[in-house]
């Protein structure tokens, strides 16, 4: 029985499990798309469970289509030559090697966008997914950035820069503060922030002021969120290079204290402790060079085993 919701399948466990009926194969299936066999397996298995029905027979030898799979597999066949052929280009092209990368959606809009073609040049094609869960790299994700101190079990953390914050304003907030930079000045106006308020405990701690949020005060999940309502003049915000370094640049943001501190917290670059796959392996690499690590550092990062401490 078809599933009944009128919610489309999840589109990668449409893919895998046409390839897998194709191949007769999950290993064959996994081979073709570059991810583990136990990806595949699980991408099939989340497909099942939206169903509601055995897609596949597990057998020795390999895998066959049940009934509802023979039914289903003709369907999901049409459905990708059609995104396949659309003008839209639903799907990655196929002369272009996929890698699979979890990012926030700060990191996303203020440092990677920018980047992206960059770093995916003409063989690579990445495939985004914003979000701020823990990562699952079982479900076939290659790399993650995450915000936190680290080191994290089961995975491979490098912090991507060191983030030295101070306060920004928009221009006109800027002006009615003048020359006042210390801490209660800042105070009269409201503190915008992100989820985490520990930055401007901090900040605010080197002049003795013990900060709890005010009524006044603004909380945004997301840091892209504290720049661009910052940007509008709605209150102080706490810079954090290089995700601020555009706002800054452009003007929209100004600096009204020259008192820095480093960040308690840090983006990190994450993969699994399994061998990363080709692909993952090249733009890792790219994207490391991109945020000034240096050529050591980056082979560390890639090595298939951990690196000895």
């Amino acid at each position: 029985m078809v599933h009944s919701s009128p919610v489309l399948p999840p589109l990668d466990t449409l893919e895998t499990f046409a390839r897998a009926a194709r191949l007769g194969s999950f290993s064959a299936a996994a081979e073709e798309s570059g991810i583990t066999h136990g990806a595949v397996s699980r991408q099939v298995s989340r497909l099942e469970r939206w169903m509601g029905v055995r897609l596949f027979a597990r057998e020795a030898r390999g895998v066959r289509l049940t009934p509802e799979g023979m039914r289903f597999f003709a369907r999901a066949e049409e459905a990708l030559a059609l995104l396949g052929n659309s003008g839209e280009r639903w799907l990655p092209r196929r002369n272009k090697a996929v890698v699979r990368l979890s990012v926030t959606p700060s990191v996303a809009s203020l440092w990677l966008f920018q980047r992206l073609p960059k770093l995916e040049g003409n063989e690579l094609h990445v495939e985004l997914t914003l979000e701020h869960r823990l990562a699952d790299f079982g479900e076939g994700t290659d790399l993650a950035i995450r915000c936190g101190k680290g080191p994290w079990a089961g995975v491979r953390a490098l912090p991507l820069w060191q983030e030295k914050s101070f306060p920004i304003a928009a221009p006109a907030l800027a002006e009615q503060l003048g020359q006042r930079s210390d801490a209660l000045s800042l105070l009269e106006l409201p503190i915008l922030h992100d989820s985490n308020i520990e930055g401007w405990r901090r900040w605010l701690a080197r002049e003795g002021v013990d900060y709890t949020p005010r009524g006044h005060d603004r909380r945004f999940e997301d840091y892209n969120l504290v720049i661009d309502a910052c940007a509008q003049g709605l209150g102080i915000a706490l810079a954090r290079p290089p995700l601020s370094d555009a706002a800054l640049a452009a003007g929209r943001v100004v600096t009204v204290s020259e008192r820095t501190l480093d960040y308690h917290v840090a983006f990190h670059l994450i993969r699994p402790d399994d061998a990363l796959r080709s692909p993952a392996i090249e733009f890792a690499s790219r994207f490391l060079r991109e945020a000034g690590h240096d050529a050591a550092t980056i082979a560390a990062f890639i090595a298939p085993g951990r690196p000895k401490t």
